[in-house]
């Protein structure tokens, strides 16, 4: 009996090592992808301030807590997010929409005027990020479309966004699509999305919005930013 229970307990201290190895060799895989995904976008865009990536695998990004970006410079990548992520694209995206305010800590001191600029006018900023998004995953070798797919099924529609810190979803991603419709066009012309699931629903719920990008292409004296709803 004595000699039964001795060997379940060294099979499940065993069971917990291997699991502990296995649960360590897979953080290991997503830090390096981070690591590696996040430096290749700040080479390539040449940016000259040091920025880190962090990984959080348990941690939510909660808005009324302080941006930990504008004063570490940091990229935390949430667990909650990276579990939506489903490509090399995807990963850029959320990357490259987090940078700005990382880079911006440089500026006023130790970030706080920065931080203080961005939480003033948040909605303007976000759009701002987003637009900077693209840039910076172009350069770095990436599909910019995939940060249409992202933030197409990780962010909810709001019913309005006049007294709201952020923009409406919709019109978020009309203003990534008037980017790369303008400034990126071969990436629309040879659509490697064009059987992704989300990039498909995203065409079915946007044809307004993608109809007035059309229409304003047609004027390019027209710079005015348009009614997207």
């Amino acid at each position: 009996m004595k000699k039964v229970l001795l060997i379940t307990l060294i099979l499940l201290a065993t069971n917990v090592v291997y699991a502990n190895d296995a649960k360590l060799v897979k953080e290991n895989a997503i830090y390096t992808k981070i690591n590696n995904t996040g430096m290749k976008i700040l080479n390539s865009n040449k940016f000259e301030k040091r920025v880190t990536f962090v990984y959080d695998e348990n941690g939510k990004k909660n808005l009324l807590k302080a941006d930990k970006t504008l004063t570490k410079r940091q990229v935390i990548i949430y667990g909650d997010a990276y579990r939506q992520i489903e490509s090399d694209d995807e990963l850029a995206a959320y990357i490259s929409r987090e940078i700005p305010a990382a880079i911006r800590s440089y500026k006023g001191g130790t970030g706080w005027l920065s931080s203080v600029k961005i939480k003033a006018a948040p909605k303007k900023y976000e759009l701002l990020f987003d637009k900077l998004a693209v840039d910076y995953m172009v350069k770095a070798g990436y599909n910019p479309l995939g940060l249409i797919t992202y933030i197409h099924k990780t962010c909810p529609q709001a019913r309005q966004d006049m007294i709201s810190g952020s923009n409406l979803t919709s019109k978020r991603l009309a203003y990534i699509y008037e980017k790369i419709y303008t400034q990126y066009p071969s990436f629309l012309i040879n659509n490697t999305y064009l059987n992704n699931e989300y990039y498909q629903n995203f065409l079915l719920t946007s044809l307004e919005n993608r109809q007035k990008v059309v229409e304003k292409s047609k004027n390019p004296k027209n710079t005015r930013d348009l009614d997207y709803e």
